[in-house]
């Protein structure tokens, strides 16, 4: 299966036309990490949002498994869109395929595609919505 098949199965870009995929799929990359392998590490840059596209990987702070990611779910857009490193360190679970999309790049894809931009904030908003609830 090729990116844009991948992408247009992937809730956060549903709204998204055929078209419109092929054009993220051909700008962007796609990266593979090894099972066990670190993706962003915590309070060092990061810089890229990644988009699992296979896989699992672990959200770990302190060495503590915090949140498992899966085919799908995004990170890192949190340090792309603000420019501070990562407050967590993202470890690939299994083989982990991912499009990344360079900080640089990811303002203007969301302003371009503001049903992107929608539907990235209410997912973002219920992950802090779970992340709120994990507190004691």
């Amino acid at each position: 299966m090729d990116i844009a098949e991948s992408l247009g199965q992937l809730a956060l870009f549903a709204d998204l036309t055929p078209s419109q995929l092929e054009a993220i799929a051909h700008t962007h990359e796609e990266d593979v990490f090894a099972a066990g392998e670190r993706v962003l590490r915590r309070g060092l840059s990061g810089g890229n949002f990644y988009v699992i596209l296979e896989g699992e990987a672990s959200v770990e702070v302190g060495g503590e498994d915090r949140h498992q990611l899966t085919r799908g779910d995004f990170f890192g857009e949190i340090s792309a869109l603000t420019g501070e490193p990562p407050a967590a360190d993202v470890v690939a679970s299994t083989t982990l395929r991912c499009l990344v999309i360079p900080a640089a790049q990811l303002e203007r894809l969301l302003l371009e595609r503001p049903q992107l931009m929608l539907r990235m904030l209410r997912m973002e908003a219920r992950r802090l919505q779970g992340t709120l609830n994990w507190r004691p």
